[in-house]
């Protein structure tokens, strides 16, 4: 088999794989805003959000460039908790 059509079997397969994960964990992370089981701040979701729409943007850079890693994980910021 050639190496091209080797090289794009496997781009394919793997890009299936690794998208269907992401947006499995895209509908995880979706349920979280059901309010009768968690409490979050409007915060919370820009943070969340912003992290997310940031390594996306990376993610598709790499594909038009020789772009660096992105964050390796999310944390939300701290903040003062009011009582």
């Amino acid at each position: 088999m050639n190496k091209d059509i080797e090289k794009l079997e496997k781009f394919e397969r793997l890009a299936q794989k690794r998208v269907s994960e992401v947006m499995n964990r895209l509908r995880l992370i979706g349920n979280l805003s059901d309010k009768r089981n968690y409490s979050f701040s409007n915060d919370h979701i820009r943070e969340m959000f912003d992290a997310i729409e940031s390594e996306l943007r990376v993610a598709k850079g790499r594909f038009k460039s020789d772009m660096t890693e992105g964050q390796s994980e999310f944390v939300f910021k701290k903040r003062k908790t009011s009582k």
